[in-house]
């Protein structure tokens, strides 16, 4: 996969970064010759360019790539010219990044595929480590839907999966459970190993510190999580 970033700030940087390590050709593009130089090592390209400017983004042979992320927060009109562009040169897909609603809706009037508003997400990871500590991550999947790793405690401590009722009282599935395993190694030392049960049973055990995946509604994890914290 190709994948052009725009916009080389903290978010755009760590973006291009993450998807370097996880495989992807990157192509990181700014107008700042510093915040190019810095990335260089560690994508596959990086090139300075100013990309409201069509004959210099039409030599990075940008039309070629899977998929173009304008990760500009700072400068509202740029990040519009730039969707604008993107979309003129054939890009197919393009996922934007909007600081306000009327910057979200213009991106896409003019053909953002998708929109990422990374404000709104991070306060809504902060307010959830709060209200629900137990909780390691979460993946919105869809409208009002999540896939949610946590630790169940002591309240499901010792209960098989039928036991627990979680899908009879709060409607979510289990779809994995990771344990912590004791070992000891070969030079006589005890340890621990994360095993992953991505298929549980009904009569699988879940142990205290054992790192629970769930996949159901916001409401109903609401739920879960009210009775996790008054138990």
């Amino acid at each position: 996969m190709i994948v052009t970033v725009i916009g080389l700030g903290t978010f755009g940087a760590k973006t291009a970064t993450r998807l370097f390590e996880k495989g992807a050709e990157v192509i990181a593009i700014d107008n700042k010759e510093e915040l190019v130089e810095k990335i260089k090592e560690r994508v596959t390209h990086a090139i300075k360019v100013d990309i409201t400017n069509e004959r210099a983004v039409r030599g990075t042979n940008i039309t070629d790539v899977d998929v173009a992320i304008v990760a500009i927060g700072d400068n509202i009109e740029t990040s519009i010219l730039a969707v604008a562009l993107l979309r003129k040169l054939g890009v197919g897909k393009i996922i934007a990044r909007a600081t306000t609603n009327l910057h979200e809706h213009v991106l896409k009037e003019i053909g953002a595929s998708e929109i990422i508003r990374v404000e709104e997400e991070m306060g809504e990871i902060v307010a959830s480590k709060i209200v629900a500590p137990h909780v390691l991550q979460r993946y919105n999947f869809a409208a009002g839907y999540s896939i949610v790793e946590l630790r169940l405690g002591k309240k499901f401590a010792g209960r098989t999966l039928v036991e627990s009722q979680i899908r009879q009282n709060y409607s979510l599935n289990i779809v994995a459970l990771q344990k912590r395993v004791p070992f000891i190694t070969e030079d006589g030392k005890s340890s621990f190993r994360v095993e992953i049960n991505d298929s549980p049973l009904p009569m699988d055990v879940i142990d205290e510190d054992d790192v629970v995946v769930l996949v159901g509604s916001e409401k109903n994890f609401n739920k879960l999580f009210s009775d996790i914290a008054e138990s």
